[in-house]
């Protein structure tokens, strides 16, 4: 086995021991990595490509870009099952083609709303993925023996041909207990929590009329209904939390990588040959390097403006003006959002429009504006997501009672302004205010864009200040 963490060792063991298993495991702590160093283990014994259930841009990008970036799994083969019908037929028959040796070895990825199209296109054929992932399982949630979601209901009458079934999530009940029964159907067919949601729900749930109809009801767990679930789990789900392996004074990072999509990946690259782009709403030029850096900028986070732009990307710019290129990192962000299961974000932002799709996306979110009664907000609370530009963030403003997740939806080339806005929620200010917790730092980078160089820059310039502040302790 690589040189893996010690509680990485512990998911790819239990992965390995238990056939139809969940892991429960938030962000930071490898989970994708350890599953598929076991897969990989578990491709010798098993006939046939592994099939990966996720959200799109997880199955497009995060699976295929985890096997390549990791030696011992270099010998696999990434093959993503999306895109246009006619793609999708292609991919798939190229898996089932494939020499033996290599068919063994693919790792397919699906998203969630392919997964109707699939059984169709298999219709008439033996099920092929004998060990399946589901990622972010939570999409199963809703699945009932009669009725629910329909992309769940299409998987479950394959799954008695599934020899192993692993869930992953951080999240495994966002919304309360009765989350869970969709999810453990799919490794016991209901032998722990019951053979249907009905009978779970009258075992260990009081309903409670909050509406006119029928349906208009609440579910309230009866006491100790937690602990019996949890027990009833407890020999194929397991957790594991990053706080739990990290010093409460260690930053845990984490990046989130995204694919451009095709027209978007066009409009880049002819932007930085030509310094010009025709897109379907209008023309994007850019009469300098400069402007052309700045319009680069843009594009990776998903609208450019139309004319030449301040060098300040936090001017004042009518977000109404920019030209929309992709929501590639807005995906990326809700992907995030379900799995902080509840807890506050502080999203960094760098221009007007970024700000504005944000808010379009995600209504609850908030400005962080001159308003002392925002920060006062926050820092009760009340504010589920705060957006923030880093030069807005500085220094002496306190957001650290007010959450410990910040996600970095635009890199920015100030280091400066990067440390401080880590700082409003940082470790020290952490502890200082008495909440023993990690913070947690998503960076969300677009693939082949300036987002790697700024990356880059910022992990050199910070090489060079923890250089000398090391040598002038």
């Amino acid at each position: 086995m690589p040189n893996l963490r010690p509680y990485q060792r512990e998911i790819v063991g239990h992965i390995l021991d238990t056939p139809r298993c969940g892991v429960w495991a938030g962000m930071g702590v490898g989970k994708t990595l350890s599953t598929l160093t076991a897969l990989d283990t578990l491709t010798l014994a098993y006939e046939g490509p592994a099939l990966v259930i996720a959200p799109l841009r997880v199955a497009t990008s995060t699976w295929p870009a985890e096997i390549a970036k990791w030696a011992h799994l270099a010998h696999l083969r990434a093959v993503p099952i999306v895109g246009t019908p006619a793609q999708r037929t292609a991919a798939l028959r190229a898996i089932l083609t494939a020499p033996r040796a290599v068919r063994n070895a693919t790792i397919a990825t699906i998203n969630y709303e392919g997964l109707e199209w699939i059984m169709k296109a298999l219709r008439g054929h033996p099920w092929p993925f004998r060990l399946v992932v589901a990622d972010e399982s939570t999409r199963l949630k809703g699945f009932r023996t009669r009725q629910g979601g329909v992309r769940a209901r299409a998987l479950s009458k394959v799954a008695p041909h599934i020899e192993r079934f692993v869930e992953l999530t951080g999240t495994p009940a966002p919304n309360g207990l009765q989350d869970l029964w969709g999810q453990a159907w799919f490794l016991d067919y209901g032998e722990r929590l019951g053979k249907t949601f009905t009978a779970f729900e009258q075992r260990w749930f009081r309903p409670l009329q909050v509406g006119q109809t029928a349906h208009a009801k609440k579910l309230l767990p009866l006491p100790g209904a937690q602990q019996q679930i949890e027990d009833a789990l407890s020999d194929i789900c397991r957790s594991w939390r990053a706080e739990d392996y990290f010093p409460l004074e260690t930053t845990v990072e984490t990046t989130i990588r995204v694919t451009l999509p095709p027209a978007a990946r066009r409009a880049y690259d002819a932007l930085a040959r030509d310094l010009r782009a025709d897109l379907a709403a209008g023309r994007v030029s850019a009469p300098s390097a400069a402007a052309r850096t700045l319009k680069l900028h843009q594009a990776a986070q998903g609208a450019v403006y139309p004319d030449a732009t301040p060098d300040d990307p936090s001017a004042q710019h009518p977000a109404s003006g920019a030209l929309h290129l992709h929501d590639a990192k807005l995906d990326a962000l809700r992907s995030i959002v379900e799995e902080a299961a509840g807890e506050p974000l502080l999203v960094a932002y760098q221009f007007r429009h970024d700000a504005e799709r944000i808010r379009k996306a995600f209504p609850q979110a908030r400005m962080l504006d001159a308003d002392p009664q925002t920060i006062a907000a926050w820092n009760r609370g009340d504010i589920p997501m705060l957006l923030a530009h880093p030069r807005s963030a500085g220094h002496g403003l306190n957001l650290q009672d007010g959450g410990r997740r910040l996600v970095m939806f635009a890199q920015t080339w100030a280091l400066e302004e990067r440390l401080q806005i880590v700082e409003r929620i940082g470790p020290t200010r952490q502890a200082q205010s008495g909440h023993p917790r990690a913070v947690f730092i998503h960076h969300i980078i677009a693939d082949g864009t300036l987002d790697d160089a700024m990356m880059q820059r910022m992990d050199s310039k910070r090489s060079v200040i923890d250089t000398l502040m090391e040598a002038m302790k």
